[in-house]
């Protein structure tokens, strides 16, 4: 071994923590010039936070043991059970941990914390009731969108495809009504993105990869906004639409077809909950293109054509119901810009402040993880999904609360942890969540 060898190795054991540092410079520039510009008169719209959405108060309560207790348990046993534990048991205990994770975190605050976020007029429930014909409601959605219409749809359904509120709506006409039920579908939806994201990892890479990122989309601050936001429940939908088309990659013959449909289908319905999902694209080609030396052109092809198939049959039946999908884009997008949120808001700022936000969501193991990446397949992942998050930001119209409405990315760009070197991974793990705690303790947040 010659002397470089070694200095080339703690240079690289060194790497993760430079980036953390760096990430949280960032994130403490970014408040003070938030702050800076709050007490010069700028309305931010943000709740009295600079960064995220929710001003500063400190809530300490025994409560906040449930959350301590959680934490623990997976720092100190979670890389040795997802190291030895049957694969499936993996996917799905990753899941239910997930949830406990996410629940306690929000019932540091109070009980009420996982329904009331879901129950303020701008939120997907309180236009439930409005709702009577689906076909109806499909046909005329756009024109309630613009804020002077006769009568326009609340913030956030107006801002969104339909498919958002009729997630709502089916789940009060299957009997399952009230905020409680509402909380429900987005957690749900929310941890169902963790076994959805081990299953593309592990088509993608390998198994053992997978079970390095197991611990950390279950324990990663994002947790916090998925007790309770619908953008969670986006996100699930999401995940499994990508993990369709990644084991399809992997599967043969009419398997092969079937979970590329299946994919295809969910990444469908997908587009019709969130705008924003488009830019979820690339993740959605590269976990079928890593596979083109295996399956040649010809299988890309047909795995990406069949998924395809799948978007454009979703396309159609929301089409024949009357629901064109670029004229509600471009509905959408004049709401946005008419609104004063919006207008208030400065670009400059933004730009950088939702990567803050996102710095916070993500956590430190993320950003450590991707200062170790290095030339692998899986490596894409989350570099797909930087791509996606930097294209939606360079749009303008998100400005702000990206902390939530960038979930269906942040679990790709958690597939970074991978990289992390053996040694390193508890210590990650545990920074993590006392930082996950840390925000739930101190900034009242809207969801």
């Amino acid at each position: 071994m010659t002397s470089a060898e070694p200095t080339t190795s703690r240079v690289r054991r060194g790497l993760p923590f430079v980036a953390v540092v760096g990430a949280g410079l960032f994130v403490w520039l970014m408040t003070t010039i938030g702050r800076h510009l709050a007490e010069g008169g700028t309305v931010l719209h943000l709740l009295g936070g600079y960064v995220l959405r929710g001003g500063w108060e400190v809530v300490l309560t025994p409560r906040v043991l449930m959350p301590v207790a959680v934490a623990l348990v997976v720092v100190l046993a979670g890389p040795a059970l997802a190291a030895r534990v049957r694969f499936g048991a993996l996917a799905a205990g990753s899941a239910v941990v997930a949830a406990g994770w996410a629940v306690a975190l929000a019932l540091t605050s109070g009980w009420h914390r996982l329904p009331e976020p879901l129950s303020v007029v701008y939120e997907y429930p309180n236009d439930v009731p409005r709702v009577g014909s689906i076909g109806t409601f499909l046909a005329t959605f756009t024109d309630f969108v613009p804020a002077d219409s006769a009568d326009p749809w609340t913030t956030h359904v107006a801002g969104h495809p339909p498919g958002a509120l009729l997630a709502f709506v089916l789940l009060d006409r299957l009997g399952l009504s009230g905020l409680g039920w509402d909380a429900a579908l987005c957690i749900g939806g929310g941890v169902l993105a963790v076994p959805a994201v081990l299953l593309t990892v592990r088509a993608v890479a390998d198994e053992a990869r997978a079970r390095v990122v197991a611990p950390f989309l279950v324990l990663a601050p994002v947790a916090l906004w998925v007790a309770t936001s619908a953008d969670a429940f986006f996100a699930g939908v999401a995940s499994w639409g990508v993990a369709g088309l990644a084991t399809a990659a992997v599967s043969t013959g009419w398997r092969r077809d079937v979970k590329a449909l299946a994919g295809g289908l969910l990444l469908g319905l997908a587009l019709f909950l969130s705008f924003g999902l488009t830019a979820l694209g690339l993740v959605a080609v590269v976990v079928v293109l890593v596979h083109r030396g295996r399956i040649g052109w010809a299988g890309v092809v047909r795995v990406l054509g069949v998924g395809a198939v799948g978007v454009l049959v979703v396309v159609a039946l929301f089409a024949l119901g009357g629901y064109w999908w670029l004229d509600g884009f471009h509905a959408a997008g004049d709401r946005v810009r008419s609104g004063p949120s919006y207008a208030n808001r400065p670009l400059g700022f933004f730009l950088f402040s939702n990567l803050a936000a996102a710095v916070l969501a993500v956590g430190p193991a993320a950003v450590a993880g991707l200062a170790c990446l290095r030339r692998h397949r899986l490596a894409l992942l989350p570099l797909a999904a930087l791509v996606g998050i930097l294209a939606s930001d360079a749009t303008g119209l998100v400005r702000g609360e990206t902390e939530r409405i960038w979930l269906p990315f942040y679990v790709w760009v958690l597939c970074a942890t991978a990289f992390l070197p053996a040694r390193q991974l508890r210590l990650w793990l545990a920074l993590g969540a006392v930082l996950a705690i840390g925000i739930e303790v101190t900034v009242r947040t809207e969801w």
